[in-house]
């Protein structure tokens, strides 16, 4: 089996490039055939994917963050191949929920030994995401993340996203159906569609997200008052999102909602959309986990 490598140079400040390096000496240095290849612009990940499985690929490695996890599964949506997500980016949150480590040896090692499973992805307005989307406060704190993402990595710059979007957000006009049901109009801070729990780094917007259940797991918490905001932060950053008196928790396959002026959060990535119409994947792509 000759292992098919997709490398971003430029994930996590330039580790991305080093962390490719390892992965192909220890494969070598377990006889293990391996082409790696870089990437050199956006999208280009989703390409070499594509080839790689036309090219009857049976494992195809991720070396980035979580943008380039993305992109290689665009790829190989649709196609017998598989995918191996080594970590080398500045969040990795994906990574968290379907349980490779967080060290790229580790992660090969667990990728090789682990047999590939049937992985749901979610879909929104047409386009793949792996981890999470939503609107609102996060999207916010994700303008503010961006600006100091190149300084540190991990929690950090979105703890700092967060504490800047606090003194600016107001809560939004939501409008969302839950798999077709009642409409809900409601005064919002944030909802998000996950499939799997984290953003920001490690912090917890669906604990109980489960990236095979065949469901989405979907978080709306209301209208914040501004002396409550210090707690719900905190218990945001414990993972008790689940917990605030403001939240409402639903597990669907498919969920609809907008909001005037909406701009979305897909894996980190900041579109803007006039309404999002989500639904989940069930065991859509094969992924080592």
């Amino acid at each position: 089996m000759t292992v098919y490598a997709i490398c971003n140079p430029t994930a996590g400040h330039g580790t991305g490039k080093k962390v490719g390096m390892q992965i192909l000496q220890a494969l070598k240095d377990q006889n293990i055939p391996c082409m790696l290849t870089e990437t050199c612009r956006p999208g280009h990940a989703t390409e070499l994917a594509k080839e790689a499985a036309e090219n009857g690929a049976q494992l195809v490695l991720a070396i980035g963050g979580d943008g380039t996890a993305y992109e290689t599964a665009q790829g190989l949506l649709g196609t017998k191949a598989a995918l191996g997500i080594i970590p080398a980016g500045t969040g990795n949150d994906f990574i968290k929920t379907i349980g490779i480590p967080k060290d790229p040896i580790k992660a090969l090692e667990h990728i090789l030994l682990s047999p590939a499973k049937p992985t749901d992805i979610g879909m929104v307005n047409g386009r793949l995401f792996l981890n999470e989307i939503g609107t609102g406060f996060d999207v916010m704190a994700l303008d503010y993340m961006l600006q100091v993402k190149h300084l540190c990595r991990g929690v950090l710059p979105y703890f700092y996203g967060v504490l800047m979007a606090l003194f600016r957000f107001r809560s939004m006009d939501l409008t969302f159906t839950v798999d077709g049901g009642k409409e809900i109009r409601q005064k919002a801070f944030v909802i998000a569609a996950a499939n799997g729990g984290h953003i920001g780094g490690g912090i917890l917007i669906a604990p109980d997200a489960k990236a095979d259940d065949g469901l989405l797991d979907i978080v709306v918490v209301g209208h914040v008052r501004k002396r409550d905001l210090p707690f719900r932060l905190a218990g945001l950053m414990q993972g008790k999102i689940l917990k605030f008196p403001e939240t409402k928790f639903y597990r669907a396959s498919q969920v609809s909602f907008s909001s005037p002026g909406m701009r979305l959060n897909i894996d980190g990535e900041i579109i803007s959309a006039p309404q999002a119409q989500v639904k989940i994947l069930p065991g859509a792509l094969l992924v080592h986990r």
